[in-house]
């Protein structure tokens, strides 16, 4: 694959990496000294020229980071979520220090996600079982969602800003509607078992669930991934029905993975076997006639390319909103920022 930049971030591990949704030329990588299990974290804001890609500002913090996202209402501000448990919303213009920081996790803060809606609002998941709203203007949350048990992401649909979703250490997906009584089940309106075995299908045993993001195109429908290495699809429509694809071919977990921007049925995801892969979910691909007459069969999805150039686990990948579409960035443990063409493995060059 000949179109690739590299950028090092000696002595730091990074966890995360997000591009920006006002500038294809500026990503941000959120990572922690020793592997994250002791010591300072720092996010690298990158900035992408002629001459390569440059840092253009860090911070540093006195936990490990494990996950960030781009302020929706301001160019230049940034979220890092913590190991201490904190949320951090630093400014590009600022030096050094946060602009506001959230302290109310208990344990490890392990994502954030920033409202894409109404972009007034942004949500957090922590070790801690809970998930919070928050609004930037505030030091206080706006509302818990206790989960129960380590949860590892959230996110909002990108179509309708009363909508969270979560996965995590108990093998399930949730959603969780504000617009209904919190006396109801505080919010949680679907809890989807992710293991369940597809009609026909052998058994499959609960696992973690690391990751997981809503189509952009199909916004009833979110892909995970976890422990277990396989990818599934699911329509939040249908809580009952099972996985409407599966992805397998990692061969350890899948810590992170992202629905591409440009197309409905493609997404990349991150894995601990040090590979980050391309796929089809394979919902625009023709049925057989076998697959027609079962209408509830899970399609299987297909591996599209793998970009093998890490040397350690992939732990974050993300997609530039602009240009062709096909430009990823993907970050691991071996201290190194990789921006590639998604299009370049698909001519297999």
């Amino acid at each position: 694959m000949a179109s690739m930049l590299e950028f090092r971030t000696p002595g730091w591990n990074s966890y995360a990496v997000k591009y920006s949704p006002y500038y294809d030329s500026r990503i941000a990588v959120a990572s922690a000294a020793n592997y994250g299990i002791v010591g300072n974290g720092r996010v690298f804001c990158l900035g992408l020229g002629p001459q390569g890609v440059r840092v253009e500002k860090t911070f540093d913090t006195n936990d490990a980071q494990y996950d960030l996202a781009w302020s929706e209402i301001n160019e230049n501000q940034l979220l890092v979520a913590c190991g201490d448990g904190s949320i951090k919303l630093y400014d590009l213009n600022v030096n050094d220090f946060p602009v506001m920081n959230f302290h109310e996790h208990k344990r490890e803060t392990f994502s954030v996600a920033w409202s894409p809606v109404t972009k007034d609002t942004f949500a957090s998941s922590s070790w801690d079982g809970t998930i919070k709203i928050w609004s930037p203007a505030r030091r206080d949350s706006l509302k818990t969602l206790p989960v129960g048990n380590c949860t590892y992401s959230t996110s909002y649909c990108p179509s309708n800003p009363h909508i969270i979703s979560a996965v995590s250490t108990d093998s399930h997906l949730r959603i969780f509607d504000l617009r209904t009584p919190v006396s109801a089940q505080y919010h949680l309106t679907a809890k989807i078992p992710v293991h369940v075995a597809p009609p026909g299908g052998p058994p499959t045993p609960p696992a973690e669930v690391l990751t997981h993001d809503w189509n952009k195109y199909s916004q009833t429908v979110i892909a995970t991934g976890g422990v277990d290495k396989a990818i599934r699809t699911f329509d939040v429509r249908s809580p009952a029905a099972g996985p409407a694809s599966l992805m397998a071919g990692h061969e350890y977990a899948v810590r992170r993975l992202a629905w591409s921007p440009h197309a409905r049925d493609v997404l990349v995801s991150a894995s601990y076997d040090m590979t980050v892969r391309l796929w089809t979910d394979g919902s625009t691909m023709p049925q057989q006639q076998h697959q027609q007459q079962l209408p509830a069969a899970c399609r299987p999805g297909i591996q599209l390319g793998v970009m093998n150039r890490h040397t350690e686990f992939a732990t974050g990948v993300d997609w530039c909103l602009f240009g062709a579409g096909g430009w990823v960035a993907s970050v691991g443990w071996d201290e190194r920022v990789l921006l590639w063409d998604a299009n370049r493995l698909l001519q297999g060059a």
